[in-house]
């Protein structure tokens, strides 16, 4: 049951993707401009525009340059076997299928960047890293401090320490993230720079003629709590509202009966069963955060691919940008599929089937 459970979450991911790609592909076509022009420049001849457009597959219908985006995004499928495909797509052979075609493996081909040149996923594993840290990051402090006062809520029920919190939370929610981000910035890292130390702007590392590159943790901390704001907010009220839930059931009540202390009632029986609605917030928001923090990443200068893709969108480079959006969809689906998976291991009374 669990093999086929997990087939069947594979099949919906791969619609949902499929959906993305063929959304992307059409919104990114109805875009005004010449992506050959974009690619060579204003300046170009005509021979060579004409060059790279069929290059592209431009001067294809648009159904057939669907069917190569297709192509180009799939990990698994069947090539000419030529030079020109071994250089673009750098591809494994699989299986043969005569002399000339072959059923190969490779990464999905996003194409080139406009301004670089160079291969899209090679950009987007460039950016990658620092969103991964920045988004992390911000989830293991909105998960440890949101859960901390969400049960701090639900024990000290209709006191001040209840209260507070959910003050808070609410405050945390209705606060944008630029506005934070813009605030935030204004005040730890200008105002209060020269108590916190901290600066406006900075990314992961940094580099000088003399120490060449070295870590820079310190750039981190804004951002981070920044983007762990809301997230942060959203885990407390749920942890508080379904952990209040658990406290009324009669296991609960059995367990104070027995004689165990309200430590042990709350952190083993309590609060293993009042997860699931955090680890489903957790999982969506981490998956949020690392498919790119567009406004933070660009309000702090933090490299990652929110502010590649802001910067991409600035430069017309949709290329980019595509890879991109598919590259987040991706994130999205993979990690909605793991969390189902983890429910059955948190709560026993979830089942696959």
């Amino acid at each position: 049951m669990t093999f086929a459970y997990f087939i069947k979450k594979i099949g919906y991911a791969l619609s949902v993707l499929w959906g993305v790609i063929t959304l992307v592909f059409v919104l990114f076509n109805a875009l005004p401009g010449d992506p050959a022009r974009l690619t060579l420049g204003q300046r170009s001849d005509l021979a060579s525009i004409e060059h790279v457009r069929k290059e592209l597959n431009l001067d294809k219908p648009l159904l057939n340059r669907y069917g190569y985006y297709l192509n180009d995004m799939l990990p698994l499928t069947v090539h000419e076997l030529d030079s020109v495909n071994q250089a673009k797509y750098q591809y494994t052979s699989l299986m043969n299928f005569g002399s000339d075609h072959a059923l190969v493996w490779k990464k999905p081909y996003f194409g080139r960047s406009y301004q670089t040149k160079r291969l899209v996923w090679d950009v987007l594993a460039d950016a990658m890293p620092g969103t991964m840290v920045l988004a992390l990051s911000a989830m293991i402090f909105a998960t440890v401090i949101g859960i901390l006062l969400g049960m701090l809520a639900a024990v000290k029920k209709d006191t001040f320490w209840d209260v507070s919190a959910i003050l808070g939370s609410v405050v945390g929610i209705s606060a944008p993230s630029f506005f934070a981000g813009l605030i935030i910035a204004y005040i730890f890292g200008y105002l209060l720079s020269s108590i916190t130390g901290l600066p406006m702007v900075g990314s992961l590392w940094e580099y000088d003629a003399f120490g060449g590159r070295r870590l820079a943790i310190q750039h981190l901390i804004l951002p981070a709590l920044t983007l762990g704001i809301r997230p942060l907010a959203i885990i407390a009220q749920l942890t508080r509202s379904a952990l209040l839930d658990v406290l009324s059931q009669d296991y609960i009540r059995t367990a104070y009966a027995k004689g165990l202390s309200k430590t042990k009632v709350v952190f083993r029986h309590a609060l293993p069963n009042a997860l699931n609605p955090v680890v489903t917030a957790i999982s969506g928001w981490l998956a949020e955060l690392l498919a790119g923090s567009f406004f933070i990443e660009f309000i702090f200068s933090w490299k990652g691919l929110g502010k590649l893709t802001v910067d991409a969108l600035d430069k017309f480079d949709f290329p980019v940008v595509m890879g991109a959006v598919l590259f987040s969809a991706a994130i999205f689906v993979v990690v909605s599929v793991l969390t189902d998976l983890l429910y059955t291991k948190l709560d026993p009374r979830v089942k696959l089937n």
